[in-house]
């Protein structure tokens, strides 16, 4: 048969039933005390730790051997993976297991995409000012063309 025990609040002994008082407290906390003594010393607001019979104070002073094995086990926290605004859950697991080898490939050829860029700007810009001549020699030849009708409208208008 199994017996009901609380412990008390104050000294931390068992309560048998049919023994100790029950107290509730302003804010719904409840106690339970043993005896007047422990009752009163709570009232008091004396800490158990001072009283030297107290369960509280052997376990301070070490007279009471404590379960180390009882301790609580911290529980790990698991890095969770999520995805990147623009980057999915599956190109950052992709990379991450790429080698040294295949990103340096990756960024040489980049590299060479840009150069190459670069140097499509760079033709194209030696082109540019080859079309500019053409259309400033088009625009000198049409000024010259009109000189020339200008000058033979003269000529007429002095006959």
């Amino acid at each position: 048969m199994v017996i009901k025990t609380d412990l008390c609040s104050f000294s931390e002994w068992r309560i048998y039933p049919g023994h100790g008082r029950r107290f509730v407290a302003k804010d719904g906390r409840l106690f339970y005390y043993l005896n007047q003594k422990s009752r009163a010393f709570s009232a008091r607001k004396i800490k158990s730790q001072e009283i030297q019979w107290t369960v509280a104070w052997r376990r301070l002073n070490k007279k009471i051997k404590t379960d180390e094995g009882a301790k609580k086990r911290r529980i790990r926290n698991l890095k969770v993976q999520r995805a990147i605004v623009g980057i999915s859950l599956e190109e950052i697991r992709r990379r991450r297991k790429e080698d040294d080898k295949t990103r340096k490939a990756q960024a040489e050829q980049a590299a060479r995409e840009i150069k190459d860029r670069k140097q499509k700007q760079i033709e194209t810009q030696k082109k540019k000012p080859a079309a500019a001549q053409k259309v400033a020699q088009k625009a000198e030849v049409k000024a010259q063309q009109k000189a020339q009708k200008g000058a033979a409208k003269a000529n007429k208008g002095k006959k």
